[in-house]
């Protein structure tokens, strides 16, 4: 049972190296302790698959070292994996900010992957927990379907996000086993949490609004629930966001509240403060927002400019967020400085990769960290194919 390439991991990452180490020549065995490759590709997107984003750079990437995606980026873009759909006959289409989904069903993705690793000769095996790796002339992997043997391994095993689909901390414990570092980690594009009385009057209301944690900012949509704040704006802010700090929320980003609420005041002085604002938020809010009954008339311009201020600023501290259960990914993984941008590899041992989720590099919403994906795995499987 010897191999070229062992891939951990039958997500996106590790299929898209596995097939394309294969169709460069290599003998390639993909391994993942799920039942079906490719879970978080299925449920992603609403079940549509948010493949990529027209819009990717670097800029839309979070690292220790934010030169790391550049290399794999610039060499495997959106427009080359677009170019793999558009091949398939995968139709899709583009949602806002350059979001691209499928028109059908994200399984046609997972298809797609696994279709094309079994062209290739790759081999898959699922439901294939792996008891131990060494590293001895190669490596040695002990698992629950026998035991394998690879010149090199590719550890492709994602975060710790959405445990309910297996999510675990493997491929950290292995990069540890191997002396590489690892940053610390924490869920990202991850609803946010306030504690008891929170949102709960307000729970099922949305909104477009502009939030910013640090000098981070994203305007899109934004959802009260019970537990706190979610939707997209919230989970991009969540990866910049800490323990103790404060978020800064404009509920009213299109507009300028102060000439907005002295223009009710002008126009029709005797509605209350709370009518005023209902005019351009929804009900519930403009009266969370202004509890007290008085008229807008009452008001002068310093009273109106600390409402407005309060609409564009609306200073707010999460208690916490709603953890890996619901993070759409890790933030944080293994430590860049460790790893060859060009290859994946690892400097001090140059026939073991991490590639996707595992890596210290968290993408923004919107179809960024499928192309890190793509882009990671086609770059280590470039290398993996020169050895």
């Amino acid at each position: 049972m010897q191999y070229d390439v062992i891939i951990i991991g039958a997500g996106a990452a590790g299929l898209f190296c596995g097939l394309n180490a294969a169709r460069l020549g290599k003998s390639v065995l993909v391994l993942d302790h799920a039942k079906a490759p490719g879970e978080k590709i299925r449920i992603s997107g609403g079940g549509r698959c948010n493949f990529t984003n027209l819009h990717t750079a670097p800029e839309n990437f979070l690292s220790g070292n934010r030169h790391f995606v550049k290399s794999a980026l610039r060499r495997y873009t959106q427009y080359d994996f677009i170019e793999m759909i558009d091949a398939h006959e995968i139709p899709w289409h583009e949602k806002t900010l350059g979001q691209l989904f499928c028109d059908g069903s994200a399984k046609q993705i997972v298809a797609m992957l696994v279709n094309e690793l079994a062209k290739a000769g790759g081999e898959l095996r699922t439901g294939c927990g792996i008891r131990t790796v060494g590293r001895s002339d190669g490596f040695t992997l002990t698992t629950e379907q026998g035991t394998f043997r690879g010149a090199a391994l590719v550890i492709a095993t994602g975060g710790k996000s959405i445990p309910k689909m297996g999510a675990t901390g493997f491929g950290y414990e292995i990069a540890r086993q191997f002396g590489l570092p690892v940053t610390d980690i924490r869920p990202a594009l991850v609803p946010l949490t306030f504690g008891e009385g929170g949102f709960g009057a307000l729970a099922g209301l949305s909104l477009d609004a502009s939030v910013a944690a640090g000098a981070a900012r994203f305007r899109e949509g934004l959802l009260f629930t019970h537990r706190g704040l979610s939707g997209p704006s919230i989970l991009q802010a969540s990866s910049y966001w800490r323990e103790g700090d404060g978020i800064r929320v404009d509920v009213l980003p299109s507009d300028d509240a102060f000439e907005v609420l002295r223009n009710a005041r002008q126009s029709a002085g005797r509605q209350t403060v709370r009518t005023a604002l209902s005019a351009v938020l929804p009900k519930r809010l403009a009266a969370y927002l202004a509890p007290e009954d008085g008229n807008i008339a009452d008001l002068n311009d310093a009273a109106l400019r600390a409402l407005a201020d309060r609409l564009h600023n609306w200073q707010l501290i999460p208690s916490g967020s709603e953890g890996y259960r619901t993070a759409e990914v890790t933030l944080g993984g293994v430590d860049t400085d460790a790893l060859d941008s060009r290859t994946m590899a690892a400097k001090s041992m140059p026939d073991l990769y991490f590639i996707g989720e595992v890596v210290d590099v968290t993408g923004w919403l919107g179809g960024y960290n499928f192309q890190w994906a793509w882009s990671s795995g086609w770059a280590a499987a470039q290398a993996l194919g020169g050895r």
